[in-house]
């Protein structure tokens, strides 16, 4: 397999990536709504969230 690394990606390839920001953003803001802790990558290592976020 063949990998391509491009810098701007297709068109069919941003309404992905677009579709997918949408979907995460809505399931954080669900998560946060009910009260929930996320979990996020910060660049160098995981971050907990949330007011019942483990640890706090």
């Amino acid at each position: 397999m063949k990998v391509e690394n491009k810098t701007t990606p297709s068109e069919k390839g941003q309404t992905v990536l677009n579709v997918l920001r949408i979907a995460v953003t809505n399931a954080l803001d669900k998560k946060q709504k009910l009260g929930q802790y996320a979990v996020v990558w910060d660049g160098q290592k995981t971050v907990l969230s949330g007011n019942d976020a483990p640890g706090k």
